[in-house]
């Protein structure tokens, strides 16, 4: 190579570096010279020194009403699994990556939670240092995330608090991305195939309402509470406990081994503080998993889960509530958003005095744990007629609408990339086999 070819090249190379840098001005950084988040007008190229990737394509979020995010866990792992083979790739070791978004607020702010999310399970940041991060520079604030009802937002969900509850499930040992099966929660998630989901694995699984028979109904599959048992079973849930009006016999899941109880109260609406204090002595005095519905599975059953993650884990209503729709899109609506709120220091507080009862060396207000000492008989399955009567009617309720509009949906093949029945066709409302829908004469 001549002196003027190599200076050619050199002044080419410096040229492109620059191009590269000034794509990258108000871009944050992530890891020092090697990871970056942007947000960028137009698709830009990938140069000798830059790999520019985006999901705002590949991740999308499947929305009830005007709701967009966050996205929900197994996206999250799996993008997790992308950018890790990224910063492995040997192709792209001496290659800045940068993680681009465009200017649609809603997929910013999705793609923003992906990577902070990542910050904080992989790169050991705190929640505040990679929020930090996501917002120097030249980047503008984010759109923050609201709940799945159809009217109005009255509670903003912010990038922060998805990733404070993210790092709290994480503490806590709510998920391992080790160990996690991508495959079986994407199968369950779906309405066909049980529609439920782990919110703390072992003790807590959110579901919808089992109905009399299974069947496909105007192409909405149901199931009964027989299809549940073998899962239940495998993974030693104990009690179901219904928030809903009685639409199935409790006695099949009694007959079966399991406890049951009723605790109703009217779609949409919040728990009074006798259904707290019995939703939460239930579940700690259950050994094994409790599975939770109501209608839909989301509102109601997300905000007694709730209380229980705020008391025994300490996480504040923000964090339960991003980690309960992480696991669980389209949980806590409407008025249950502010009940977790309003909560919160009361939850802490009965939390922080039952931990300290088993510490004889202090003293310990008994008024205030008396509280989880009421008698559990009102709250066995009786059939109280009385309690139904706020979802009694044709009207459909919230529970329905939502549950209809998730029953409506199509695969997502860009997660899975695995082709799915859709629900125009027969499947089967047994989910005995997770990965795998098996067509079937009903």
């Amino acid at each position: 190579m001549t002196l003027d070819s190599l200076k050619h090249s050199t002044v080419l190379s410096t040229l492109f570096k620059m191009a590269d840098d000034i794509e990258l001005i108000g871009a944050c950084e992530l890891i020092k010279d090697r990871l970056y988040f942007a947000t960028l007008r137009s698709k830009p190229k990938s140069t000798a020194n830059t790999h520019y990737f985006c999901t705002d394509d590949e991740f999308v979020y499947e929305n009830f009403y005007a709701d967009f995010g966050p996205l929900n866990l197994a996206m999250l792992y799996r993008y997790c699994c992308k950018l890790n083979k990224k910063l492995k790739s040997f192709t792209l070791t001496r290659k800045r990556i940068v993680h681009y978004t465009g200017f649609d607020q809603r997929k910013r702010a999705n793609a923003a939670v992906l990577i902070g999310a990542y910050a904080v399970i992989y790169l050991k940041k705190t929640p505040e240092e990679a929020y930090r991060a996501l917002i120097s520079g030249s980047n503008a604030s984010y759109l923050p995330f609201r709940d799945a009802s159809f009217g109005n937002c009255t509670y903003n969900l912010t990038i922060l608090d998805c990733l404070q509850g993210i790092r709290k499930a994480l503490q806590h040992g709510f998920f391992d991305f080790e160990t996690f099966d991508v495959d079986e929660y994407e199968h369950y998630e779906r309405v066909e195939n049980g529609d439920f989901n782990w919110i703390v694995p072992g003790k807590f699984l959110a579901f919808s309402g089992p109905h009399p028979k299974s069947k496909i109904e105007n192409g909405y599959p149901l199931h009964a509470p027989e299809a549940y048992f073998p899962y239940f079973r495998r993974h030693n849930v104990t009690t179901v406990v219904r928030l809903n009006k009685k639409i199935y016999d409790a006695k099949r899941f009694t007959d079966a081994g399991f406890d049951h109880y009723d605790l109703f109260f009217v779609d949409g609406s919040t728990p009074s503080d006798v259904i707290t204090r019995r939703f939460l002595h239930i579940c700690e005095i259950t050994d094994g998993a409790v599975a939770v519905h109501c209608k839909a599975g989301l509102g109601r059953t997300g905000t007694l889960i709730g209380c229980y993650l705020m008391k025994h884990y300490r996480f504040t209503a923000a964090e339960a509530i991003a980690w309960i729709r992480v696991c669980r899109p389209g949980s806590v609506i409407g008025p249950q958003q502010h009940f977790l709120e309003e909560k919160q220091a009361a939850m802490w507080l009965q939390g922080d005095a039952q931990r300290s009862q088993q510490k004889p060396a202090r003293a310990v207000s008994h008024l205030i744990s008396s509280m989880d000492d009421l008698s559990l008989s009102a709250g066995r399955t009786t059939g109280r007629s009385n309690d139904y009567s706020g979802e009694n009617g044709l009207c459909m309720t919230q529970g329905d609408k939502l549950r209809a509009l998730k029953g409506r949906r199509q695969p997502r093949s860009a997660t899975t990339g695995t082709t799915i029945y859709t629900h125009t066709q027969q499947a089967t409302p047994s989910f005995q086999s997770r990965g795998v829908l098996i067509r079937s004469t009903l």
